[in-house]
């Protein structure tokens, strides 16, 4: 049975092979330029657990997925360019989804669980990430411009909001 529980610090030994597995399924699938250099590291996921922010989906008590649920600000998004966010009421953030590749339907378990605290969502992804692209817009999430990292390099932004 699939759960979602806020990850804590002896998870993060079961979480790292999951990040990398999802890495190397997105350098499979051609986008080589998103989690590059090591990211996201073990500190990332630290830093999101430390927040209260970090989340595991476990499958019959085995971590099969991971992601950071954040809630605004997130400085990024101040600025969003060639768009614009579809309103200014308060959000969440999912960062860092990453999910063995072997299993699916985590960005459907995750989006009824976090649509289940918020009624607004925002993600951003690589232009080279046509995988969470396709998620994303299947899912209905309006695509509202582009955003930049703090490192400078761009990201596609989307939202969606129910009431």
């Amino acid at each position: 049975m699939r759960r979602i529980r806020e990850a804590i610090m002896t998870d993060i030994p079961a979480i790292m092979p999951v990040i990398d597995a999802a890495r190397e399924m997105m350098h499979a699938s051609g986008n080589v330029n998103q989690w590059i250099n090591g990211y996201p590291s073990e500190e990332a996921i630290h830093a999101d657990i430390d927040r209260h922010g970090g989340y595991v989906v476990t499958d019959d008590g085995r971590i099969v997925a991971y992601f950071a649920f954040l809630p605004a600000p997130e400085p990024t998004y101040a600025k969003i360019y060639e768009g614009a966010w579809l309103n200014d009421e308060p959000y969440y953030v999912i960062h860092r989804l990453a999910s063995w590749p072997d299993v699916h339907g985590i960005w459907d378990c995750v989006l009824e669980w976090a649509f289940e605290r918020t009624h607004t969502l925002r993600v951003d992804t690589h232009r080279d990430n046509h995988i969470m692209q396709h998620n994303i817009l299947k899912h209905g999430f309006t695509y509202c411009g582009i955003i930049y990292l703090l490192s400078g390099d761009e990201r596609l932004a989307y939202q969606k909001t129910i009431y």
